[in-house]
Parts: structure tokens; C-alpha cells; sequence
């Protein structure tokens, strides 16, 4: 019973083995069995299952050349390692490969056979008998070729830890290992390509394009994976659609309207050829010429799309492509294909037929013909000449996907040499041991491909290690039209090399891209027109960040290039120009020695030190004479000297302001003014208090003596130094410059303290408030003894420069500032100058005849007689109030009048004296007043 059972296993198992899957394969037996899956034809015919009867398997069609010679790449790298002395001598590697038709459910039929040998171990039998020495198993499969595909074979061989190593699925889901455990490919990650793609949109400045993806595991991710690159990149893709090649003719019709009705010029295709071919047939349809194809790699090449009568619509494009290589060989063994010598390949007979339009004898399709299911076609020999056809098959130039499959083999060979040469106690299973090359399992050649590092025959490293991807290198291939035979060339015009720096990646010869089969110009892909420079890209409301209106750049801001998003601000030394394409330096400014304005203001500075310089040597010159005495001749020197002060402190004002000129031409000026109007007020007090005073005593002269009128000048001074010295500690003034101003630097002075500059001038504009109303006061003293009025004036003047100057300082900027408080100094020093000094200088010089001591004692004495006078008729006048008062209205009084002569006639000058004369009434009364030596000295 136990061996009935045993027999009956193996039958089945033998028939599910040999009979299970696509009924079409290529196989070969050996000691080692891989499994293949590659794509034969392009898709199925669509077939409505209604479920009347059995359902029936769908047939496949459109044969794919380009997939029959990556089978071929399969079977010569087997073939190969069979023939070598060196990889797996004395095994034999057999092989079952099947057609997947491009699609899921025939892929999962061929992989139903690969693990069928696993799922009868899974039954545990045994016990009954040994059935694994009767059932060849399959320890690896090479496929599939979609991604799609992949992901569905994926799934189920990892169930038995069968290792798949695919050569064309680049979906970047599949480089999940916990979901797909035994997946593993020589093909690099769609990762690469997405971003290499993004690059190249950049770098001809497209920011408008259509992304249009096959609707499965390849086209989805691939998609994902741009759209997030295009918004890092602020570019809008304008449409992003789905397509399949089991669309219907309406849902084509209806992408193709978009496509039409889109502005974006720029497609970008994630998808296969059989996928995107109804689209691009109804754009052929339309003449829809001014579009610009990007293609992934899945198509770039696609022999369902590279036709001559599709390069009007597709001539132009820029496709990505593995990089190629070489399979030495490869092209003998792809001629010498006949049907008679590879029996064990069946799908020989329907290339054949297919290559010249003919039938086989014995071929099922050739009764189909005859049924008149097919269009009629001659009978072939199979001994015609395959060299004589031009085929896709025969294309061998760049050898891509064909290599990866043959690259995928040699693993797998590399894999079990590694096992077959193990030293026990080296291995990588339980306890450093070696598995058996003879009884070899699915799941340990998976551990040794994890585990597999070596160089293949281009020099790259092959590496199959967890979370790890081949590094992609891209070819960048541009569809032409060839000028022999009108057919499609793919033009290599650059590359992607993934190692390379950010920026070096991409290599491009522009010179060699033809747009559109025949311009060189570069297509325009954009939303808007591109800004010019100078302007920037405006946002519209509800629209894309891609789609804009060009902005000027506002005053002070740049933009040097086409298409700014944004205008720069220039640096705080710069300025835009008129167009706002690029900055200039800016101009500076400050109150210069070189220009008319400042020059003009030394010059006065000068001249006012000069004038000053001239008075103080008239003075020294004539100090001995009456009017120089009179005038407190000590106090004048240093009137004069503060003077000089001033005008000089407004030279620092002039010229580029520095640290140190800033910290000193405030105090410098302060200090000057508070010791000119210190001495007037001094002057104009001591000469008030001694002519009020009835009759000069000591006290007077003691009180005011030289050293009390020094040290009172001093004490204000002083005043005025510790302001400063306060300011310059706690808030020193220092350089600034202000970059406020277009076009214009202004470098002023930052005074550190409003506040203390406001004490300084208004403890300067105090002293002189005080010496305005004692100079007041003084006004009608004699005109050659004092200049009181004069002071007064020169005091009024003070005023009125700087009330005026509080509104002008505030109200100006940049260099003005420091004019305006130049102006102001310049105007109150020669204001003082000339009141108080050019009347005296006058005299001196040019009325020498007043400058004598006989004109200064008839000064003074008029003066004190017409305070007499005036004392007098004030008595006489409260007299006659009275006696009026007492003698009734009836009494009369005689009329008086009081005259006071005081001019030259009236005075002696022989005898030296002054007898002015006051006349009472009708008669006429002469006084002398004489002064002697040392008190008329000590008064003046």
C-alpha cells in the first residue's frame, strides 16, 4: 500500500511537473535546474469569459523579437557555463523557461510549475518514499521583465525561498526585502532614474509638463517618486495620468484630448512599450508633432515604439537606457538559430515564422490559417537565412537587458561554484557547515546569493546583500531618423553617472540632440514666458506656482538672470541701477574737504579765524590805549582767544567722520561757545554792578577783581567740560554710516546721546540767556566805554541761529546735518566778532581821535549827569505835586526845562577837563567832576 501510494505521488507529481504552465517552453534537462521567465509576446488577446463552458487559457500575441533574444542570452550563458572547465565542472545546468506574455496571470501560471517540487516537500512524505531523487526541482529563476510581473512572481516564490534574480523589473518597491524575500535583480532601481529624469527637466528649464504612467506596480511608484521630486524642484506637472494597453479605444481617445489641449509640450513616460503604444498611435492619428517625448527606460528603446512611421510624432525623444554591454560570442550564437537544431526550444519555430511571414509545416498556426482564424501566409523551409532580414532580434549593438539576463545566470552559477567549492567549517548554514551541491535546495542557493560578492565580465561589482541595489548609470539616448534607410537611431548624447558630485551627474552634448526629428532649438515647456532679468515671477491667484506674471524688482533689489523667482536685495553698500539688473556701488557722502560746499565753509572758517587772529593783534598792539583798557582788555584776549576755538571746532565738522573727530568736535564746540559767553556775561555784569553803584568802594574793587572774573569764567567752563566728560563715558559718539538713503552712503556721526547734546546746547543757550538780559540791562551805559548794545545784539543774533537750528538739525540727514550745525557756529562766532570787536577795531584804527582818555571821562561824565538829571527833575516833578496839592489849583508854577550838552564844544580839552553844563530854568549852573588816576584805572 505504503509503495502504491509512493507511485502514485510521483505520477502526479511528474505529470503537474511536465504539463502544469504555459503549454509553450524551452527546456533542457541537467543536474541543476533554473527556471526562466521572459516575455515571447507583447500581451493576450482580450477574450470576454462568460463562463458558459470551461474556461479556456488566453492566447498570446504579438511576438516580441527583443524578449525571444533575451531568452537566447539565457540559454548562451547556460550553454557557456556547461562548456567551462573552471565554473561547476562536472555539473550540468538545465533550464525550463516560459513565456509570462507580458502579464500577471500567465507569469503565475509558468511559476506554479517552479514550485511545485516545494509544495510536495511541504506534504512531508518522506517517510513513504523518497521523492526528490525523482523530480527535477528548480533551485533559481531569471525574470520576470516587468515590473508588475515581478512583483506578482515575487510574492509567490518567496513563499518556498526560491531565489529570483530579475534582469529588466526597476520598480523601486521591489527593493523591499521583507516583503519580497528572495527577490533580487542586475538592473538598478527606478530611484536613480526618477531623479536623473527631474535633472534633466531642470537643466533645459522645463517647469510645464504631462506625466503619464502605466497603471501597475512599475508606472504608480515611478510616478510617486517624480511628482515629489518636480515640487522640490518647483516644477508643475500640468497633467499626471494612467494608462494601460487594455484601455479601451474611447479612454485613449479621451488622454489623447487632454494631451492635445495641454500647453505642457514636455511628456514623461513611466510605462512599457506595449502601454504606451495606443497612445502614441493616436497621437500619429492626429499629427499631434510638437511634443516632446521623456522616456524611462522600460521604453526607451522599445522596438513597439522606435518605427519609422511614428518618428514624426516621436522623433526627437530623449529616452534613458542601461548601460550596455558585452556578451563575446553572443552574436554567432544569435545567427546560428534554425527550428531543426534547437528542438528543445519552442519558441524557435514561432520566431521563425514570424521573422519571414511564413508557416512551418507541422505549425498549429497553420492550421488556424487554413480555418481562415489567420491571415494566409506561405510555407518556410526553416533553412532560410536569418542574416538576410532586418530584425530586432539581430540588434545586438547595445546589448542591455540581454546582458543583464546573461549577468543574472552567471550569479547564480558564481553562487553554486561558491557552495560546490565550500570547506567545511567555512560554510555559511548551521554550524559553519556546507550544503551538497548534489542534493543543492532553493533556499540555501538564496543564502549563498545574499551572501555573493564578485566582478562580473565589465568590471562591476555584483553584490545581492540585503537593502542593497545596484548604483544605476544611465546612457542618454535621442531618437533619429537615419539618413540611409529612414529608420530609427538611437543617438547617444550624454550620460548619468550616479556617482558623481551633486551637479557633475549629468553630462549633456546639446549639439547632438535633434528636437522633434529635426530642430536643434530647445522645445519651450513652460506655463509662462520667462522673466527677463530684472524682473521677477509674480504669483496668480488659483493658479500654479509654475504659471506667473514678471514683476519689476522693486528699487534696491536685482535679479541678474532670466526667470528669477526672486529679486535679491542688494548689499548695504550697493544700489540697483535703472534696470534693476545688477547693483552698483553706492555713492558716499560726507561733508568733504573737496567739494564747493565744504570748501566753502573752511574758507569762512578760515577767515573768521584770521579776522580774529587780526583783532587780538590790534588789541595787543593798542592795549595801552583808553578804549582797549575800557573794554577789560585781559577778558578780551580770552574772548578772543575762545573765539578762535570756535571758528576752528567747525573745521572738525568738515571732512569723512572718524571715531575720534566724533567724539571731539561736540565738546570742542560746547566748550569754545560756554567760554565766549562766560567772559561776555562777566564783562557786561562787572560793568553793570560798578555803574549802579552810587559811589565805587573797595568792596566793588575787591569783588570784582582780575582773578573773581577768571575764576567765574573758569566755573562756567567747567560746567561745560563735565557735561562733556559725562557724555563722552557713557555714550560716546562714534561713526555711523547710513545706508537708509538710496543710492547714497552717508556717513554722519552717531552722537551716542540726544539727550546730552541737548544739555550742551541748552546750557550754552542759558549763559547766554542770562548775559542777553544783563547786556540788556546795560544798554544805554556810554557808548565808548561799553559795548552793550552791541552785545545784545550779537545776543539776539545768538538766538536766533540756534532756535533756528533745533528745527533744521532734526529735520536733515547725511552730510546737511553736519552743515547746518557748521552754519550755525560760523554765523554766532562772526556775529560776536563783529559786534562786539569791529566797532572798537574801527575806532582804533580809523578814529584815532576818539580812542583818548578825555573822550572816555566825557563819556562817563554825561553819563552820570544825565542820571543826575533825571534823579533831579524826577524830585522836582514829586515837588510840585505836593505845593500843588497844598496851594489849591490857583497857585502857578514858572515852566523849567533842564538841557544837557555833552558835545565836543563843551568840553575843555586844553585844561584837560570836562565841565559839562546843566541848565535849570533860565540860568545856567557848571559842574566839575574829576577822577583821579587810580580810581579811573580801577573802574575800567
Amino acid at each position: 500500500m505504503r509503495l502504491f501510494l509512493c507511485y502514485l505521488i510521483v505520477l502526479g507529481s511528474n505529470y503537474v511537473i511536465s504539463t502544469y504552465g504555459p503549454h509553450q517552453r524551452a527546456q533542457m534537462t541537467g543536474d541543476i535546474l533554473l527556471g526562466g521567465l521572459f516575455p515571447m509576446h507583447f500581451g493576450v488577446a482580450s477574450k470576454d469569459q462568460d463562463l458558459a463552458a470551461r474556461p479556456e487559457s488566453t492566447q498570446c500575441v504579438r511576438f516580441n523579437f527583443r524578449g525571444f533574444r533575451w531568452l537566447q542570452a539565457m540559454i548562451f550563458a547556460i550553454e557557456e557555463i556547461n562548456n567551462s572547465s573552471i565554473l561547476l565542472p562536472n555539473i550540468t545546468l538545465g533550464y525550463r523557461i516560459f513565456d509570462t506574455c507580458n502579464t500577471v496571470s500567465k507569469a503565475l501560471e509558468a511559476t506554479l510549475s517552479f514550485v511545485a517540487q516545494n509544495k510536495i516537500d511541504s506534504l512531508n512524505l518522506d517517510e513513504f518514499c523518497n521523492c526528490t531523487d525523482h523530480i527535477p526541482s528548480t533551485i533559481a529563476v531569471v525574470g520576470a521583465a516587468g515590473s508588475a510581473v515581478s512583483t506578482a512572481v515575487a510574492n509567490l516564490l518567496g513563499l518556498f525561498y526560491i531565489p529570483q534574480i530579475s534582469y529588466a523589473s526597476s520598480s523601486r518597491l521591489l527593493s523591499n526585502k521583507n516583503q519580497y524575500k528572495s527577490f533580487m535583480r542586475t538592473i538598478p532601481t527606478d530611484e536613480y532614474q526618477v531623479t536623473a529624469m527631474a535633472d534633466i527637466i531642470e537643466y533645459f528649464q522645463w517647469n510645464w509638463v504631462i506625466a503619464v504612467a502605466s497603471d501597475d506596480e512599475y508606472g504608480r511608484p515611478g510616478i510617486e517618486k517624480f511628482e515629489k521630486e518636480m515640487e522640490e524642484r518647483d516644477i508643475c506637472i500640468h497633467l499626471n495620468e494612467l494608462i494601460s494597453q487594455y484601455f479601451e479605444d474611447y479612454e485613449i481617445r479621451a488622454l489623447a484630448d487632454r494631451i492635445e489641449n495641454s500647453t505642457a509640450k514636455v511628456i514623461v513616460v513611466f510605462a512599457g512599450g506595449p502601454d504606451i503604444e495606443p497612445l502614441i498611435k493616436e497621437m500619429v492619428r492626429r499629427n499631434i508633432t510638437d511634443r516632446t517625448w521623456l522616456a524611462s527606460e522600460a521604453w526607451a528603446s522599445s522596438s513597439l515604439i522606435a518605427k519609422p512611421e511614428f518618428l514624426d510624432v516621436v522623433g526627437g525623444t530623449i529616452g534613458f537606457a542601461l548601460r550596455a554591454g558585452l556578451i563575446p560570442g553572443f552574436r554567432e550564437f544569435l545567427q546560428q538559430v534554425q527550428p531543426k537544431k534547437d528542438s528543445h526550444n519552442e519558441f524557435v519555430r514561432e520566431f521563425w515564422e514570424e521573422t519571414f511571414n511564413c508557416y512551418l509545416e507541422d505549425s498549429p498556426r497553420l492550421q488556424e490559417s487554413e480555418n481562415g482564424s489567420t491571415s494566409f501566409r506561405p510555407l518556410c523551409t526553416g533553412e532560410e537565412d536569418i542574416t538576410s532580414v532586418e530584425t530586432p532580434y539581430l540588434d545586438y549593438t547595445h546589448l542591455r537587458i540581454s546582458y543583464n539576463a546573461y549577468v543574472a545566470v552567471y550569479s547564480i552559477a558564481q553562487a553554486l561554484q561558491n557552495i560546490f567549492t565550500c570547506t567545511p567549517g567555512c560554510g555559511l548554514f548551521a554550524n559553519n557547515s556546507c550544503a551538497d551541491i548534489r542534493k543543492i535546495e532553493a533556499w540555501q542557493v538564496l543564502k549563498q546569493l545574499r551572501h555573493l560578492n564578485y566582478t562580473n565580465s565589465m568590471g562591476e561589482k555584483m553584490h545581492f546583500a540585503e537593502n542593497a541595489d545596484l548604483v544605476a548609470n544611465y546612457t542618454i539616448i535621442n531618437w533619429q531618423r537615419s539618413t540611409e534607410d529612414g529608420s530609427v537611431m538611437f543617438k547617444e548624447v550624454g550620460y548619468y553617472n550616479i556617482h558623481a558630485k551633486r551637479g557633475g551627474k549629468l553630462s549633456i552634448d546639446k549639439t547632438k540632440i535633434l528636437w522633434n526629428g529635426y530642430s536643434s532649438e530647445v522645445p519651450f515647456s513652460n506655463c509662462s514666458e520667462d522673466c527677463e532679468p530684472g524682473t521677477r515671477k509674480g504669483i496668480i491667484d488659483s493658479m500654479p506656482t509654475c504659471c506667473f506674471e514678471c514683476t519689476e524688482c522693486s528699487d534696491g533689489e536685482y535679479s541678474n538672470h532670466r526667470d528669477a523667482s526672486v529679486c535679491t536685495k542688494c548689499p548695504n553698500n550697493s544700489w540697483s541701477n535703472g534696470n534693476h539688473t545688477f547693483c552698483f556701488l553706492k555713492q558716499i557722502e560726507f561733508l568733504s574737504w573737496t567739494e564747493p560746499f565744504g570748501i566753502a565753509l573752511a574758507i569762512c572758517a578760515v577767515v573768521g579765524v584770521v579776522l580774529t587772529a587780526f583783532v587780538m593783534g590790534v588789541f595787543i598792539r593798542f592795549r595801552n590805549t583808553p578804549i582797549v583798557k575800557a573794554t577789560n582788555r585781559e577778558l578780551s584776549y580770552v574772548l578772543l582767544f575762545s573765539l578762535i576755538c570756535c571758528f576752528s571746532s567747525s573745521l572738525i565738522f568738515i571732512g569723512e567722520p572718524l571715531d575720534w573727530t566724533c567724539r571731539l568736535r561736540q565738546p570742542a564746540f560746547g566748550i569754545s561757545f560756554v567760554l565766549c559767553i562766560s567772559c561776555i556775561l562777566v564783562k557786561t555784569n562787572r560793568v553793570l554792578l560798578v555803574f549802579e553803584a552810587k559811589i565805587p568802594t573797595s568792596l566793588h574793587r575787591k569783588w570784582w577783581g582780575l582773578n573773581l572774573q577768571f575764576l567765574l569764567v573758569f566755573l562756567c567752563t567747567f560746567v561745560q567740560v563735565m557735561i562733556c566728560v559725562v557724555w563722552l563715558y557713557n555714550a560716546p559718539p562714534s561713526s555711523y554710516r547710513n545706508y537708509d538713503i538710496d543710492e547714497i552712503i552717508f556717513i554722519t556721526c552717531n552722537e551716542g546721546s540726544v539727550m546730552a547734546l541737548g544739555f550742551l546746547i541748552g546750557y550754552t543757550c542759558l549763559l547766554a540767556a542770562i548775559c542777553f538780559f544783563f547786556a540788556f540791562k546795560s544798554r544805554k551805559l556810554p557808548e565808548n566805554f561799553t559795548e552793550a548794545k552791541f552785545i545784545t545784539f550779537s545776543m539776539l543774533i545768538f538766538f536766533i541761529v540756534w532756535i533756528s537750528f533745533i528745527p533744521a538739525y532734526f529735520s536733515t540727514y547725511g552730510k546737511f546735518v553736519s552743515a547746518v550745525e557748521v552754519i550755525a557756529i560760523l554765523a554766532s562766532s562772526f556775529g560776536q566778532l563783529a559786534c562786539i570787536f569791529f566797532n572798537k577795531v574801527y575806532i582804533i584804527l580809523f578814529k584815532p581821535s576818539r580812542n583818548t582818555i578825555e573822550e572816555v571821562r566825557c563819556s562817563t561824565a554825561a553819563h552820570a549827569f544825565k542820571v543826575a538829571a533825571k534823579a533831579t527833575l524826577k524830585h522836582s516833578t514829586l515837588s510840585r505835586k505836593k505845593s500843588g496839592s497844598i496851594g489849591g489849583s490857583s497857585a502857578s508854577t514858572p515852566s523849567s526845562s533842564i538841557s544837557l550838552k555833552t558835545n565836543g564844544n563843551d568840553c575843555d580839552t586844553t585844561s584837560g577837563r570836562h565841565r559839562p553844563r546843566v541848565s535849570f530854568g533860565s540860568g545856567t549852573v557848571t559842574l566839575s567832576l574829576s577822577f583821579e588816576e587810580s580810581r579811573r584805572s580801577s573802574l575800567m
